[in-house]
């Protein structure tokens, strides 16, 4: 559930694939009004609030879940109803508890509804119960084990939320068993059913089981590998969640000692992948003893770091808003880090992901950013809900509008390795427009402030920059009001059109990581010592783009890299600190 940092064993680099543009040129008419959230409390009094949950019946409901082992329910207006269940034999201590329920998508004819718990032996438990004759009352004499996965070596890393998929289907996510780094590798062992997506038919029985396998489900034929798993790889997926109108999965996995990641997988792309721990954390090398090419894991689309101001140490999963309260919000992705209150709103922004870091603003007393959220959740009519651990309260996400401009005409055109954007807007409370530049459409920075005109009619504005050493660039404008408020432009991509150098960037090696940069195709990457020596020679297979390789361990002094392929070679000295 909640992270415990732990000392990062191994610190290896990542490989990835640098991507290539189909285009060098963007343009848009972007209009924008940034979502800001406010939280506004709507329920207190709670032990140990862990997630929202509504019973899709028409009622409007909504279900809290307690770790101590409770689900109370209120009403739309937040009145509340009673204790809807309570779950005996749950062990709470550490991050063990009632950690989720799902209703059956037939609830409103059928009363079922599952929980995900820890038992009195520490296992992860799923038990099915039936709504009494009082609709806001569960009968506890119905209850019946559908399935019991053994967990006894540890306290944490339990996963803990339970769904149903459009499908039909039971789905829930594992962690993997506890203590730091995975010592058995359960994420990456087919035969064990922690660390991953499990899915499952609550509706067909098997003989021996109170469930089957969907006949879908991608290991079926694998004997290596466990019929019920639909992912695996995950290390602590305590929030995860689908998009309720496009189906698409958003899985929050808690981090080792050094990152927290989102993954995010379409609907129709989710089955059967490895999402690499503990191979990998986030995008970098964890642990690879054993592990399967790089090109076999999937990655997330978002990472961040253990920094309070900009980063944390524990991500909680949430949503996508799909509610009609709040037009300006739909069709983003909100999550929270545990540990330090940061927030962050993820969207398609058409070409890239538009990812925005939330200020932190909650001081006690305050409507906005409660503290240590630990669990997101979604009303009947897709209304968003925060619970909050520490206060014992739930709140309810709101919207107010911050910024409001029009942003024109947004291009970038490259030539001879410089890159000119123009843009066109007008406003009067604008105060200035800052460019912000990234190689890989996730992590920006920025590149230079342009003073807003701050006039009714309309203005042009123009900013330089350097493309020369990149195949392309990816751009976006923070526009900044009188008010400190800001929104994000449209993110655009430019890409070089002239031959780039084949090259080694910084050539002065400070941090154990040797960037390379192939704009062409080469099959052997080879250190080489004064003396002669090889100290390295990594086999690339035809590699092309951005690379990273880790040279931690390697004594400091001069070397020299030599790229090769069967058309020749390139060489570069490199000084290693």
């Amino acid at each position: 559930m909640i992270n415990q940092t732990e000392a990062m064993k191994i610190n290896w680099s990542k490989l990835i694939a640098y991507p290539f543009a189909l285009s060098f040129i963007f343009n848009c008419f972007c209009s924008f009004s940034q979502p800001v959230l406010n939280y506004r409390r709507v329920i207190t009094s709670l032990s140990a609030p862990l997630e929202i949950v509504n019973a899709a019946d028409g009622t409007n409901r909504l279900f809290v879940v307690q770790k101590v082992g409770s689900v109370k329910v209120y009403d739309s207006a937040y009145n509340y109803l009673g204790v809807f269940v309570t779950v005996s034999g749950v062990t709470i201590n550490g991050e063990r508890g009632l950690l989720s329920m799902a209703f059956h998508p037939d609830f409103k004819n059928n009363g079922f509804f599952f929980v995900y718990y820890t038992n009195t032996q520490g296992d992860i438990e799923i038990s099915r119960y039936t709504v009494s004759n009082n609709p806001n009352r569960a009968d506890t004499t119905t209850r019946k084990i559908i399935i019991t996965i053994p967990h006894r070596a540890a306290a944490n890393h339990n996963g803990g939320k339970i769904s149903f998929g459009p499908d039909g289907y039971l789905y829930f996510a594992t962690g993997d068993g506890g203590n730091g780094g995975d010592p058995p590798n359960n994420a990456q062992n087919g035969k064990v059913l922690l660390g991953k997506m499990l899915r499952i038919d609550v509706n067909n029985p098997g003989s021996q089981l109170n469930y089957s396998i969907p006949p879908d489900n991608p290991f079926v034929n694998d004997s290596l590998i466990a019929d019920e798993i639909w992912a695996m790889g995950l290390r602590n997926p305590f929030r995860w969640s689908f998009d309720r109108l496009t189906h698409d999965m958003w899985i929050a996995d808690v981090g080792q000692g050094v990152k927290e990641e989102i993954n995010f997988r379409k609907a129709t792309d989710t089955k059967g992948l490895n999402y690499g721990w503990r191979c990998y954390e986030g995008k970098g090398a964890y642990n690879t003893s054993g592990c399967k090419p790089v090109d076999q894991y999937v990655f997330p689309i978002f990472d961040y770091t253990h920094n309070l101001a900009t980063g944390g140490s524990a991500v909680t999963g949430g949503y996508v808003y799909r509610g009609k309260e709040y037009p300006s919000l739909n069709g983003y992705y909100i999550f929270a880090d545990y540990i330090s209150n940061n927030q962050w709103l993820i969207k398609d922004s058409g070409n890239t992901w538009s990812i925005k870091q939330i200020t932190p603003g909650y001081q006690p007393g305050s409507t906005t950013y409660p503290p240590n959220i630990a669990g997101f959740g979604e009303g009947e009519n897709g209304t968003l809900y925060a619970a909050s651990l520490t206060d014992n309260s739930i709140y309810k996400i709101e919207v107010t509008t911050a910024v409001q401009v029009n942003i024109l005409d947004f291009k970038g055109l490259a030539s001879y390795g410089a890159v000119l954007l123009r843009w066109r807007s007008a406003g009067q409370n604008i105060r200035q427009y800052e460019v912000e530049s990234s190689d890989d459409s996730l992590h920006f920075i920025r590149e230079g402030v342009v003073t807003a005109n701050n006039q009714l009619t309309e203005s042009s504005y123009r900013f330089s920059d350097n493309i020369s050493r990149l195949p392309k660039k990816y751009y976006r404008i923070r526009i900044v009001n009188n008010d400190n408020n800001w929104d994000y432009s449209t993110t655009i991509v430019v890409t070089n059109t002239t031959k780039l150098p084949n090259y080694v960037y910084p050539t002065i090696i400070r941090n154990g990581i040797i960037s390379l940069r192939l704009s062409d195709a080469y099959d052997n990457v080879t250190l080489i010592a004064i003396n002669g020596s090889i100290i390295l020679n990594k086999n690339i297979r035809g590699f092309k783009g951005a690379m990273e390789i880790p040279v931690q361990g390697v004594a400091k002094g001069i070397y020299l890299l030599k790229i090769s392929n069967k058309k020749g070679f390139v060489t570069q000295r490199v000084l290693i600190e």
